[in-house]
């Protein structure tokens, strides 16, 4: 009967996917077979990245999610974002491209979409689009930056929606700075505020916490971390870009990250892991992630890891269609359904060039990238490994003419 009910789906929809569609109520039901599917999802990746570099065919595409910018227009002005202004200017999805590439998610087994932007909630036909994704049975995720979170989520809940990110750049007039806007952090926290008073755990809140030069210090750390015990949002740290076409460095890249910064990004990372100790819950990445990080932040482009965007695709507010944010381009979804765009030579290749790094290179996925990748996992698995990122720590050059007397 299994195996019959596998068969009846289209030769498009993989083999993985339709275990999933089957045996997902079984593992909402039984969490303890869950956890044990996804250690065996682990050790066959293990198994698979390690066997690429001499059998490259092993690398195929294989989405999970997608990634659907809606419109690029935003309401913020954030200092290290293009977004609403020269990245894909006035550019929108119309709900009928939403509608068909949903339905094409759903006959090949993408089960994640993710809605973002610029701002997905300043999108005319946002609820729509979640009522359809979620009447699919998609697992259905808004990423905003919550401003007009306290006016839209009565009735993007009443559409379905339980899943929502928020971008957080900082606290209080540091907000303000970043996002270019006055007294728009406090307008962001009300949103928040209303929707755990109102809807309770019942909306999975996320902290899309973003570690740049303006918000490495153990100060801002604490601060973010008293803003996710109060709402109870876990903090997911996302790392600021070096490579991704949309976003900059800032002004003369006060944002990015200098080689004298190392301490102060270990200092922060060490903070990180002391406060998951206390609350493993409220900080997504495993220790052996955020370990991780001073090497992403300060290597840039030279950290060589094996890349699973394999299983990403990004959708431009223009319809361009990507393997990832940064590069691999598949098509156009103005030209062609998602369906005809997927599985074709091209998308099979950029799979593979993908994963060897073919590319400019980004730290996107960077937790799982050092998980499902066996010599960083060992690597980082250590805790010394940060004590000897710390001893690597060269000080820049001080002329005798530029010291203090």
């Amino acid at each position: 009967m299994l195996i019959m009910r596998l068969l009846k789906r289209g030769p498009r929809v993989r083999l993985r996917a339709r275990l999933t569609e089957i045996l997902g109520p079984m593992f909402r039901k039984f969490p303890l077979l869950r956890r044990g599917a996804t250690a065996v999802d682990l050790c066959f990746d293990l198994a698979k990245h390690a066997a690429a570099s001499t059998f490259p065919q092993v690398i195929r595409p294989d989405p999970r999610e997608i990634y659907l910018t809606l419109t690029a227009n935003c309401n913020l002005r954030c200092v290290g974002c293009r977004y609403g202004r020269d990245f894909m200017p006035g550019q929108q999805l119309s709900f009928e491209m939403v509608r068909d590439v949903l339905d094409d998610c759903r006959a090949m087994g993408i089960r994640n979409i993710r809605f973002y932007g610029g701002e997905p909630l300043l999108h005319k036909d946002l609820v729509r689009m979640v009522d359809y994704s979620v009447g699919l049975g998609l697992h259905t995720l808004i990423t905003t930056n919550g401003i007009l979170l306290k006016e839209k989520i009565d009735d993007l809940y009443r559409a379905g929606l339980r899943n929502l990110g928020i971008g957080f750049y900082g606290t209080g007039k540091a907000y303000n700075l970043y996002v270019q806007r006055p007294d728009q952090y406090a307008r962001m926290e009300q949103g928040v505020a209303y929707t755990r008073e109102r809807y309770g755990m019942d909306v999975n809140l996320r902290l899309g916490w973003v570690l740049m030069r303006p918000t490495c210090s153990l100060k801002a750390v604490r601060e973010t971390w008293a803003f996710a015990e109060q709402y109870r949002a876990p903090i997911g740290v996302s790392l600021i870009h070096y490579s991704l076409p949309y976003f900059t460095e800032g002004p003369n890249r006060e944002l990015q990250f200098r080689p004298q910064d190392r301490l102060a990004i270990i200092e922060v990372v060490e903070e990180l892991i002391r406060l998951k100790k206390i609350r493993p819950g409220l900080v997504q990445q495993s220790e052996m992630a955020l370990r991780s990080i001073p090497e992403w932040l300060l290597r840039g482009p030279d950290m060589k890891v094996g890349c699973e965007r394999y299983r990403l695709l990004w959708v431009g507010a223009d319809g361009t269609v990507q393997l990832c944010y940064v590069t691999f381009k598949l098509g156009n979804l103005r030209e062609k359904r998602l369906k005809d765009i997927l599985f074709t030579p091209e998308h099979k290749q950029a799979a593979r060039d993908a994963f060897a790094l073919r590319c400019p290179g980004c730290h996107c996925s960077y937790h799982n990238r050092i998980e499902r990748n066996l010599g960083p996992r060992l690597e980082y698995s250590s805790p010394g490994v940060l004590h000897q990122i710390a001893n690597a720590y060269v000080p820049p050059f001080e002329s005798p003419a530029t010291k203090e007397v």
